[in-house]
């Protein structure tokens, strides 16, 4: 029995971005674009006609911005919707105040011109706007989870090739897996945490009820390139620990946040008892760049032991398998539990597999990440 898709809407002012962002949806079996709108006042008159699943919605519009809509959407009618803005450093923290606002996630615009760029774009783009339709949002502009999922249709036969020119890469195109050698244990922890949809809300709950001097931290959350920044400005200054988009080569300090740059794969790396980054281009691995996997097994390569691996909301499996490699080199490992996280996808790809010690709420994360690297 065919499932029913996911209905898009598509609001942009440029028509050139509207045929692009139908054309990329459209070719999801389980998206359906049911209609592309100019500006907000058009898009209000069409979700009158039709109730969209999920919205797509440019930041800059003429007569009424992105922001101004949203605002307006989430305290009338609250609907999950994707940002998407070809703006970069300087309109980053405007879209930082768009997740704020109620926004489930952000995608960049499709670069049409760069075909490489553009299959990647697919990608992702499917991937978010699937992951917004299992969101559930409140007239505060708060999220939760969807108790039942979106039915699906059944893939059509004509998507098989398609699909397999997509083929989902593991972290073996990056690093090598990990050795069964136990690594010496050390007098520093190091915790590695990966988040997605949801997990900007979700890690400023965690880092926030962290002492100033909580061991040091990388995180991988999938966020488009130099959103990144102004996401780790903005929690710098609500911490007590620092925290900093990370750079190739910085060192990972007691007290210390690094979270991975939008569109980079970021690795731990040890030289002795030093712990440091790897920042680097790279294939999408899980679908992501940067991927949770890739920083999981590079902690389970150089920290074993000494490392704590968290996996927290997200859609799809990006971590599972890392979380898996870390627990078999020694690691202590946590997930996200299904009622507080937005999308309980990642983490309970990982509990399938058996690889997490505790499974705790939202509230208990950051309690159980020091309790685990105080082991």
């Amino acid at each position: 029995m065919a499932r029913r898709q996911i209905r898009v809407l598509i609001v942009d002012d440029s028509a050139a971005v509207r045929q692009t962002m139908t054309a990329i949806l459209s070719e999801d079996p389980e998206i359906e674009v049911i209609g592309a709108a100019g500006d907000p006042f058009a898009a209000a008159r069409r979700i009158m006609v039709e109730l969209p699943d999920v919205i797509t919605l440019d930041v800059e519009m003429p007569r009424m911005d992105g922001i101004t809509f949203l605002r307006k959407l989430m305290a009338q009618h609250p609907l999950p919707v994707v940002m998407c803005s070809s703006l970069v450093e300087a309109g980053s923290q405007t879209l930082l105040q768009a997740l704020e606002a109620g926004a489930v996630d952000i995608i960049q615009k499709p670069k049409i011109d760069v075909t490489d760029q553009l299959t990647e774009a697919k990608i992702q783009i499917c991937d978010i706007v699937k992951a917004a339709s299992r969101v559930r949002v409140g007239r505060d502009g708060g999220h939760s989870a969807k108790r039942t999922e979106p039915e699906r249709p059944d893939r059509p036969k004509h998507t098989v090739e398609l699909m397999a020119t997509e083929k989902k890469l593991t972290a073996d195109v990056m690093l090598p897996p990990p050795s069964r050698h136990a690594m010496a244990r050390t007098t520093e922890s190091v915790i590695c945490m990966g988040a997605s949809t949801g997990g900007t809300t979700s890690l400023t709950e965690v880092l926030t009820a962290l002492p100033a001097d909580c061991p040091g931290i990388v995180i991988v959350q999938h966020m488009p390139e130099h959103f990144t920044t102004s996401f780790a400005e903005r929690l710098n200054g609500l911490c007590e620990c620092e925290v900093k988009e990370a750079t190739d080569g910085d060192t990972v300090l007691r007290g210390r946040v690094l979270i991975a740059p939008g569109n980079y794969h970021t690795m731990l790396e040890r030289s002795g008892a030093r712990y440091y980054v790897s920042v680097r281009q790279g294939p999408l691995v899980s679908r992501h760049r940067p991927s949770v996997d890739v920083l999981f097994r590079s902690a389970a390569r150089v920290a074993g032991s000494n490392a704590v691996g968290v996996i927290m909301t997200g859609m799809g499996d990006d971590g599972a398998r890392g979380l898996s490699e870390m627990k078999e080199s020694g690691a202590f490992t946590i997930a996200q539990d299904e009622a507080t996280s937005i999308v309980f996808g990642m983490p309970k790809e990982a509990i399938a597999l058996g690889c997490v010690d505790r499974v705790v709420p939202l509230q208990n994360i950051a309690q159980e990440m020091l309790r685990g690297a105080a082991r």
